[in-house]
């Protein structure tokens, strides 16, 4: 536990709702509460291809899907980067493949994820405090 992070995330306070609750385990809740995105930087081609619905993928023309193929074989694949943009062309906008990817990119996380400090206890709280 970095709490050294731990007391200035206390110190300046929850960015979306201010300053955290005095009481230790009440603060650590707060800090824990899965209520946020964390936007990721890259995508792998497994963690993409494993969003494609089968009968989506089952649709698609050979082409397409050699266009999916050589997307996810980049390696590292930008979610917000010109691949979003041709899979969205491949899949098309409202569909159950860019919808999945949509959540994927984004996934939920508590603000101790943002922070990287994994699972924030009380007594983690109370020594940063102290």
């Amino acid at each position: 536990m970095d709490i050294a992070a731990l007391k200035a995330e206390l110190i300046s306070g929850h960015p979306g709702t201010g300053a955290y609750n005095a009481d230790d385990a009440l603060a650590a809740d707060e800090l824990n509460a899965v209520n946020r995105t964390r936007p990721l930087s890259s995508m792998t081609g497994s963690e993409v291809i494993n969003a494609v619905d089968a009968t989506e993928w089952a649709a698609l023309t050979d082409a397409q899907q050699q266009k999916v193929w050589d997307i996810v074989h980049l390696g590292e694949v930008n979610p917000f980067g010109v691949e979003a943009t041709l899979l969205i062309g491949v899949f098309g906008g409202g569909s159950d493949t860019i919808t999945a990817l949509a959540a994927a990119r984004a996934p939920a996380a508590s603000r101790a994820d943002e922070l990287g400090l994994g699972i924030v206890y009380p007594g983690h709280v109370q020594n940063a405090r102290a």
